[in-house]
């Protein structure tokens, strides 16, 4: 049995001297009326901001830019239902690659289309019949190409942990951090810098309440895999958590709660009337779970991680007028 080498803290701080001049240091918001409602002081981190639109870009460059030369020759693959896509493809044009990113025929037209905009190659499947990562495992050993996953890789989550590293720089230590869960990149990136920046803080994973397989994992010992959920938040829309990341989740966050997408909805509402920012259904996991557990979070220094914010305009409106 192979013994995974985690990441560490270090491998952040790497990761940030790598994304510096290249990634965007996102803006960290509040609302007085949001402070009202949850009765504590809440900051917000908006990596919808940040290039292409989410977090993903950080893990994407950070892994991109560790390539070898015949690496960056032969390329680049890729599996996502849209940010971590759109991450790979932007990466690789600024360091001069090809890119092929394969992508679910239902993935939203404007994240499709953004990913085609930044020059790569896209490959369409069914999410619900077919299986991304054969897929890409098969076009990079047919093509000579690098497979980048869009989670389970040390580099990759090393890259998302670089948001809140940033976080706390700014803001100094909280209470409370409340980080959207997929495959578990951005949770588990997260969590390596909470405990090096703030020790004390719980960390809280949310998921979609249609996809708690990261919560039946964190709470049975081991990686559960679950059918492919139907959620508005599609950049969760994960069936399993990674080895690397699920290491990390289960040593060093809190707790893994649950949004379902009705209460998804009032937080991109909230966002929208309150905030003046769009954010991507996915990216309001963590406001939705503030809301929710506003009762055990009073006078509390609480943080969120918007993880993006790619919607198609129509859906979004769509969402809001229902």
């Amino acid at each position: 049995m192979t013994i995974l080498q985690l990441p560490t803290y270090a491998d952040v701080q790497a990761a940030a001297q790598r994304l510096d001049g290249h990634a965007n240091r996102t803006p960290v918001n509040t609302s007085r009326t949001l402070n009202d409602i949850v009765g504590a002081e809440v900051f917000i981190k908006c990596e919808n901001f940040q290039r292409m639109g989410a977090f993903k870009f950080r893990g994407a460059f950070n892994a991109l830019s560790k390539f070898s030369p015949e690496q960056r020759k032969g390329g680049v693959v890729a599996f996502s239902s849209g940010n971590h896509a759109q991450g790979i493809a932007l990466s690789a044009k600024l360091l001069g690659m090809p890119a092929t990113i394969v992508m679910p025929h239902d993935a939203p037209a404007a994240k499709v289309a953004a990913t085609k905009g930044y020059g790569a190659n896209v490959v369409t499947y069914d999410r619900y019949t077919e299986d991304r990562e054969a897929i890409g495992r098969k076009l990079a050993a047919e093509h000579g190409m690098t497979l980048i996953p869009p989670y389970d890789h040390p580099d990759v989550l090393a890259g998302q942990g670089t948001a809140a590293k940033e976080l706390f720089e700014e803001v100094g230590p909280l209470d409370a951090l409340f980080t959207p869960l997929g495959g578990g990149g951005l949770l588990s990136g997260t969590a390596l810098a909470t405990r090096a920046l703030a020790p004390a803080c719980k960390l809280y994973g949310v998921e979609p309440e249609a996809g708690n397989d990261g919560q039946q994992s964190f709470r049975k010992g081991e990686i559960v895999n679950i059918d492919t959920p139907k959620t508005i938040a599609d950049g969760a829309q994960t069936q399993h958590l990674g080895d690397y990341t699920f290491g990390i989740i289960r040593r060093d966050v809190t707790d893994i709660v649950t949004a379902s997408d009705a209460q998804l909805v009032d937080a991109m509402r909230f966002f929208a009337e309150r905030m003046k920012m769009v954010v991507e259904p996915t990216g309001c996991l963590g406001l939705a779970a503030v809301l929710a557990m506003k009762d055990q979070l009073k006078g509390q220094r609480v943080g969120v991680l918007i993880s993006g914010g790619n919607v198609d305009i129509a859906r979004f409106c769509e969402l809001l007028a229902a």
